[in-house]
């Protein structure tokens, strides 16, 4: 009798009081919150350490703007800057702007929980939901493996990109050895984590034809781009692609589609374009294309000049920074998943499917509400700031919508107009890097984690669309 009073008192109670959502329910608001305390913590104190005379090659405090700016950008692995990098700051400013980009490319709350697991060796449930909002796992028992996971991978990747850097700059640059381990160092951590920073005042553009350190810069950002998620998936099953997640589908299938067609647009747009392919022989040029294909998407590196392309190329650019790379990896934008998930919504639109399917799997209603919150998010940030931009600056429409697209992606590219903006232009600048960093992270999270079932469902009543 009590049992069955037990149970009817349960039935009566609300569903946020109680059963298994109940936790995730009361706390989601807490990861994403969390999410965008700790950024903005690393970036705050970011900005004070490379305020100090020590961090400046001259030996001079460097200006609030320019400290806040950089640190901004390397904690949300943007790589946008308002002065040059290699040549401003000293190597312990450096070495401040490398610590930064690891930190963001690994997430605060990653490295929050590592640190827990270190010193306690154990996780308890709230830490677990803050690395699993940052992490993207779908189980929060599974965080601490995940965690472990994720760092060892990050390290070893950029460790061979640095060997392999070193040995390319020390051997066909003729660059000396200490110097050439620093820049390997540094371009190969810049790399993995999609920041796009790098010590040269042309970027890479002095290595534009060097296949053995374009390609290898190239591999380590779009393997970082994937996502945790996709790397571990495709190495336990790549011979069985049947075998793969909704995820792992549509983020592979789409980066391969988008490096194809990014690298033809490179090729059609600028071939005869002096400043940029024309004139290059045909292995240079492709070469060229795929690298500017592969940043586009995530990292901020450059070996043509981004200031001469052309339009059409730059805004062929704005729509691949804008769709970005993979989920829960160091890549900016709204997503290849939030994307590739709003194409497969439309395909089965047009086809008349009442459901949403990717290979053998069908896709949940919510799931396909977050990708239009993320996408729509995204929409408004970089329509509102081109806005204020072209308000606060006298640039040109076209380069100002570039500027914006690349700082919420969190790329990194630039026509060279960062440096010249207004003061008022560059806190835009700094917001939209650092609300499109967290911005999508913490709304995905915070939708999955408030989602809860209901009782009673309103009427329905159809209106016109279109």
């Amino acid at each position: 009798m009590s049992a069955v009073i037990r149970s009817r008192a349960a039935l009566r109670s609300p569903v946020r009081r109680g059963g298994p959502g109940a936790g995730l329910g009361a706390g989601a608001r807490g990861p994403g919150r969390a999410v965008v305390l700790g950024f903005a913590v690393a970036a705050l104190v970011g900005t004070g350490l490379l305020s100090l005379p020590w961090a400046t090659a001259t030996g001079q405090r460097a200006p609030w703007s320019d400290a806040l700016f950089t640190a901004v950008s390397a904690v949300c692995v943007t790589g946008l800057a308002t002065v040059d990098t290699g040549t401003y700051w000293s190597v312990l400013g450096q070495v401040v702007i490398l610590l930064l980009i690891q930190t963001g490319g690994l997430g605060f709350m990653t490295l929050a929980s590592l640190l827990a697991l270190l010193l306690s060796h154990r996780l308890g449930l709230r830490a677990r939901l803050l690395a699993q909002a940052e992490t993207k796992t779908l189980s929060a028992g599974d965080v601490r493996r995940v965690i472990a996971r994720i760092v060892a991978f990050s390290l070893v990747s950029e460790a061979v990109l640095a060997v392999v850097l070193t040995v390319r700059f020390a051997t066909a640059h003729d660059v000396p050895l200490p110097r050439a381990a620093w820049y390997g160092v540094f371009h190969a951590i810049s790399a993995f984590n999609n920041a796009g920073f790098g010590l040269h005042p042309d970027n890479l553009v002095r290595y534009a034809s060097d296949a053995l350190v374009c390609l290898p810069i190239a591999a380590a950002v779009i393997l970082g781009g994937l996502g945790f998620p996709v790397v571990f998936e495709l190495a336990r099953s790549w011979r069985r692609p049947r075998s793969w997640s909704v995820l792992t589908r549509i983020t592979v299938l789409l980066t391969v589609v988008l490096l194809v067609l990014g690298t033809a647009a490179y090729v059609l747009l600028e071939r005869t374009n002096p400043a940029t392919l024309g004139g290059q022989d045909p292995g240079t040029t492709v070469l060229s294309a795929f690298f500017a294909s592969a940043m586009a998407r995530t990292a901020g590196f450059n070996s043509l000049d981004i200031a001469a392309l052309r339009p059409e190329t730059l805004f062929a650019t704005d729509v691949l920074m804008f769709i970005g790379g993979g989920s829960a990896g160091t890549a900016g934008g709204i997503k290849v998943t939030t994307f590739g998930l709003l194409a497969y919504v439309l395909w089965a639109e047009v086809r008349g499917d009442t459901d949403v399917e990717v290979g053998r799997r069908r896709v949940p209603a919510t799931n396909q509400r977050q990708a239009l919150a993320v996408a729509l998010l995204g929409v408004g940030l970089v329509t509102t700031s081109t806005l204020a931009l072209l308000v606060l600056s006298e640039e040109e429409f076209y380069r100002v919508l570039f500027e914006a697209v690349s700082a919420f992606a969190t790329v990194g590219l630039s026509t060279g107009i960062t440096a010249g903006l207004p003061e008022p232009a560059r806190l835009v600048l700094v917001a939209l890097m650092f609300l499109g960093r967290v911005g999508p992270l913490s709304l995905a999270s915070a939708l999955a984690l408030r989602e809860r079932g209901r009782r009673h469902q309103l009427p329905e009543e159809r209106t016109i669309v279109g």
